[in-house]
């Protein structure tokens, strides 16, 4: 059995709806900049519905399938608390303030884009947003216990997607069945 397995078997408090409800409102309402870093933290930190470890499979999951990882990463964590019911919850939960949120700042925009200190907010609001991603993946990958072949695979998957811009899809395959066979070699 895996640790992985092992950890998912370990006792868990029961996550009825309401909470899943007030957790992913909290996020969709205070994760601005990305949702990511502010949903690891209550997910992992406060509320310890998953591990690290746990959080951190789930999210590569999420980021190998279609559509945006935060709603796929509640859609797995609702229905692993509370099925089908929990996922909607936690959909429903995570997207409905920032929804209507975006609906007004939209109309507000419309008023006032190409004003130039509007502009330069917005451009300073991106730069923020792109710490706030790569700070938490270097939060996530500090408590990672990660062998030379792992990094070698993280290396060479940024190096095929950020740096020589080869699709995604592709690489994520490849790389995976690379990581599954390092894994099996690191097993024998």
């Amino acid at each position: 059995m895996s640790s992985l397995a092992t950890e998912r078997s370990a006792e868990r408090p029961q996550i009825g709806l309401p909470a899943l409800a007030t957790g992913f409102l909290k996020m969709g309402l205070c994760g601005f900049g990305g949702v990511l870093p502010f949903a690891r933290r209550v997910i992992v930190e406060e509320r310890q519905w998953l591990s690290e470890r746990e959080f951190v499979e789930i999210l590569g999951l999420c980021q190998a399938l279609p559509g945006p990882n935060v709603v796929n990463t509640s859609i797995i964590i609702g229905e692993r608390f509370a099925g089908l019911p929990g996922s909607l919850t936690c959909i429903a939960s995570l997207m409905a303030a920032p929804i209507l949120i975006l609906v007004a700042l939209g109309e507000l925009y419309e008023h006032w884009a190409g004003v130039p200190k509007i502009d330069a907010a917005i451009g300073g609001m991106a730069i923020a947003a792109a710490a706030l991603i790569a700070g938490n993946g270097l939060k996530m990958l500090r408590r990672l216990k990660l062998s030379l072949r792992s990094l070698f695979v993280a290396a060479a998957t940024f190096s095929a997607i950020g740096l020589l811009h080869w699709p995604l899809i592709p690489v994520v395959l490849v790389m995976s069945l690379v990581s599954f066979l390092a894994q099996g070699e690191t097993a024998r």
